[in-house]
């Protein structure tokens, strides 16, 4: 399970495998971790002051602070809600443990959260061996259930998903590097917050993000890996996340648990754009956790194509994700496409995805449908660039799912 509006990330373990938070290390989490506090944040963070014991910390309005969930006998990086912070560290004690999930939330959530460890403004609850959470097994009607603690490694080398949906194997692989993959979670990775320069900056720089009513400072300042659609003046950043775009082609769906109920989010609908919110990157309610990922019918016509400007543990500079499915005289009866590190979630063409239908899909009717898609874009002026780079990778993760030569 994952927490929502952690911003923590996660040090390498002590004997566990893997780990899970709001920003679990994938694709240069590892490098971010000193930062000085965001000017006008007060926050207290407790430290680890010897041996193995939790530090707990019982505070007024422990209830409405956010919630990082972790898993495993692992050290938690804690920061906060803005992203930075100084280092707090935690390990066992009372949030320790394999606690069945119910209690878990109600701990986490409920009058009894006091019990929690607290480090600055998070309430750290350990989710320890939690069974099923890392889980993969197939669901009636050939979808697939993917635990939300699944390692990204483990997701990608599962036979059902190299098979039926290869577009998330590729997505994973073109993800951090294997040693990450091998501890980030699935459910983790659709946490990870903005790569902007400015907000993950060291020194002190206007952002809305980090400090709501301080401004963008990347409007007039480096904005070339900055968005094509959804922003606005309070923030043009970008959704990082590589398996999300194959998700979000996938028709895929996030399966959340709370301690009032459960929901299944469209990872479509999952994250936010700016007009919907600064201060929050995803729909999650304070407490209310990730518990697997859903994929529906199999789409084994798929792929995923990653533009960056190195080939390995290198963020996008934009990337496409694409499902096809082909008629008998292998013209294009369905298609999904999805772009990456265009906007604050992976963005859906639908309007081309309407308009091939019936092509081939080597007809260059197909990359005009792209392109009349793309022109509703609205870059900023240093992203401009990067709709041509969009429309290259989604015309060649199509034509690769479809199976035709390059």
């Amino acid at each position: 399970m994952v927490a929502h509006d952690a911003t923590g990330g996660v040090s390498p373990p002590r004997g566990g495998r893997s780990l899970v938070g709001q920003a679990a290390p994938c694709g240069g989490e590892l490098g971010d971790r000193r930062r000085e506090p965001a000017v006008g944040d007060d926050r207290r963070t407790p430290r680890l002051e010897g041996g193995d014991e939790a530090v707990e910390v019982v505070a007024d309005g422990i209830e409405d602070r956010p919630l990082l969930a972790v898993r495993g006998d692992l050290d938690v990086l804690a920061e906060g809600p803005t992203g930075v912070g100084e280092r707090g560290w935690v390990t066992g004690g009372e949030a320790g443990g394999a606690q069945p999930v119910e209690p878990c939330i109600e701990l986490a959530v409920g009058p009894a959260a006091s019990a929690v460890v607290v480090l600055g403004r998070h309430r750290v609850v350990q989710l320890g061996q939690q069974p099923g959470l890392d889980r993969i097994e197939p669901l009636p009607g050939g979808g697939l259930r993917i635990g939300a603690l699944a390692c990204l490694n483990d997701v990608a080398a599962d036979p059902a998903v190299m098979r039926d949906w290869p577009v998330l194997r590729m997505a994973i692989h073109k993800s951090a590097s294997a040693q990450l993959r091998n501890l980030a979670t699935i459910g983790a990775n659709l946490l990870q917050r903005t790569r902007c320069a400015y907000f993950r900056s060291e020194e002190p720089a206007p952002c809305n993000r980090r400090v709501p009513g301080s401004g963008c400072a990347a409007l007039d300042g480096h904005d070339d890996r900055h968005a094509l659609f959804g922003w606005t003046e309070d923030c043009i950043a970008t959704q990082p996340s590589d398996p999300a775009v194959a998700l979000a082609a996938l028709d895929a769906h996030v399966l959340t648990r709370s301690a009032t109920g459960a929901r299944r989010i469209a990872v479509t609908d999952f994250h936010l754009l700016p007009a919907d919110a600064v201060d929050r990157d995803t729909v999650l309610a304070p407490g209310e956790l990730i518990e697997a990922i859903e994929l529906g019918d199999p789409a084994p016509r798929s792929a995923y194509v990653k533009v960056r400007e190195r080939e390995s543990y290198e963020y996008a500079l934009a990337s496409a994700a694409v499902t096809v499915r082909l008629r008998d005289d292998g013209r294009i009866e369905n298609a999904r496409i999805a772009l990456g590190s265009v906007a604050l979630r992976p963005w859906r063409l639908a309007d081309a995805e309407r308009e091939i239908v019936g092509l081939a899909p080597d007809d260059p009717a197909v990359t005009e449908a792209i392109e009349a898609a793309l022109a509703q874009a609205r870059p900023v002026a240093g992203s401009a660039y990067k709709l041509a780079i969009a429309r290259g990778a989604a015309r060649r993760a199509l034509l690769t799912a479809a199976g035709v030569p390059l």
